[in-house]
């Protein structure tokens, strides 16, 4: 399976966002990771000036771009991906990440003033009661969780298609469980 990547140009896409002016409150960058976008922050700003709201979906691997998208007021929302605990990320993730960049980004995200939320993906292989126990103390008196259900079927990875999703109850008790230290936990669907 190919994957094709399209980008837009930037000069279109900042007319397109020109005339939704009073359309459209504010604009959400995802990715893949959109810290690893050399234009990130001049792209940010050129959104703030014309009057958007910024939200940024991070994985948390480059803390020094968080910062700057912070102190430069450049960012409105912050979502960051919270995978799994610091002993599981680099099976999870691969070799090229830093646990100490992502709990970086965690107390940055966290003492910023900037809203925000954080989110896992829960899969039952993955997610026991052990490493949920980390994951909560990672982000302990976080303000936001958002926990989602794991779907196979939207997977690239081929090691995850034999992996379950939590069951119900399984699902009810990780927001209680969560709950105990961290002020809001949701479910998205």
């Amino acid at each position: 399976q190919q994957i094709r990547h399209t980008f837009i140009p930037e000069s279109i896409f900042l007319h397109f966002l020109e005339k939704r002016r009073g359309l459209l409150d504010g604009i959400v960058i995802t990715g893949g990771e959109p810290t690893l976008m050399g234009d990130l922050l001049p792209f940010m700003k050129k959104i703030k000036e014309m009057g958007f709201l910024v939200k940024l979906d991070s994985n948390g691997n480059r803390p020094e771009i968080l910062s700057e998208a912070i102190e430069k007021n450049l960012v409105d929302y912050i979502a960051m991906d919270l995978k799994t605990n610091f002993a599981g990320y680099k099976n999870l993730v691969g070799k090229l990440v830093r646990t100490e960049k992502i709990a970086e980004s965690i107390n940055l995200i966290m003492r910023s003033g900037v809203d925000y939320e954080f989110r896992t993906t829960l899969v039952d292989e993955i997610h026991s009661k052990e490493v949920m126990e980390d994951m909560r103390s990672m982000i302990r008196g976080a303000k936001r969780l958002y926990l989602q259900q794991f779907r196979k079927e939207k997977t690239l990875d081929p090691r995850f298609e034999s992996f379950q999703a939590f069951s119900s109850e399984r699902l009810k008790e990780t927001i209680a469980f969560f709950s105990e230290d961290i002020e809001s936990v949701d479910i998205r669907l």
